[in-house]
């Protein structure tokens, strides 16, 4: 179960040089488990491991109040990487061992945390070992690096293929609203020329039709007078027999005188 969980990691850490300054480069490979890691150390020469245990771990974190996980990933986050502000060092601790150390800040208190590094039985197996996780990284990392560099140059070549085709677009509808505008002016020209021809007939017919008007209503004038003299005279027979009729009932009766004998 702790193989199937396991994990690692391969660092350069740039150590000072007590002798130069010059800092002298260590390549640190950690295989990180869930409650204990082992390093492997070397400086391209010699080679130097430490395989804490799990109960070494435990009484580790205990002195730090962490708890195992969090000493771990702490840990981790210095051998993994060189850390800015960190000091690294690789000192002597005898009979060719070593002791690995750094230092970080926490709660504005600077700490301490260190391992004694033995020196290898066999240092070329060692570095071997080393040099072939480093390699394998390197064939993964550019393996990754080859594979987005393929990518960014497909979205790379999209990218170019939109942008053509957004060119294109825009083209024909700058190309499509310049046709609209010309059909429309010519259809509001053609609009606008109909309406002026109609306001001009229509003024025309209006002034035409006013004189005319003028005329109809003298005539009907002149057709009522007649028409009055028209009844006047309408029955002439009629007004004789009515006058003759007047004058015979006006005319004085006379008396018939009787004879006398």
């Amino acid at each position: 179960m702790a193989e199937e969980t396991e994990r690692y990691s391969c660092s350069k850490l740039l150590i000072p040089n007590a002798h130069t300054a010059k800092e002298q480069p260590i390549f640190v490979k950690v295989t990180w488990f869930p409650t204990h890691f082992h390093l492997a150390v070397t400086d391209g020469l010699t080679a130097w491991h430490c395989h804490p245990s799990e109960e070494e771990v435990k009484q580790r974190a205990a002195q730090w109040d962490l708890a195992v996980s969090e000493y771990l990933d702490l840990s981790g986050r210095y051998l993994g990487l060189q850390q800015q502000g960190s000091v690294y060092a690789f000192d002597d601790a005898g009979d060719g061992h070593k002791r690995l150390s750094w230092t970080f800040e926490k709660e504005g208190i600077t700490m301490l945390w260190r391992w004694k590094c033995l020196l290898s039985p066999d240092s070329k197996k060692s570095n071997v070992e080393i040099l072939d996780f480093l390699m394998g990284s390197n064939d993964n990392i550019s393996g990754k690096v080859v594979g987005e560099n393929e990518l960014f140059e497909k979205m790379k070549v999209e990218a170019e293929k939109c942008l053509a085709q957004s060119e294109r677009i825009a083209n024909e509808r700058l190309e499509f609203e310049s046709e609209i505008y010309a059909k429309f002016l010519r259809v509001l020209n053609s609009k606008k020329s109909k309406l002026r021809e109609l306001r001009d007939k229509l003024s025309k017919q209006e002034n035409t039709e006013k004189y005319p008007q003028e005329e109809d209503t003298d005539k009907t004038e002149s057709f009522g007078e007649e028409s009055d003299f028209d009844r006047s005279d309408e029955d002439p027979l009629k007004d004789i027999t009515s006058s003759s009729t007047d004058v015979m009932a006006n005319k004085p009766s006379r008396t018939k005188r009787t004879k006398r004998t």
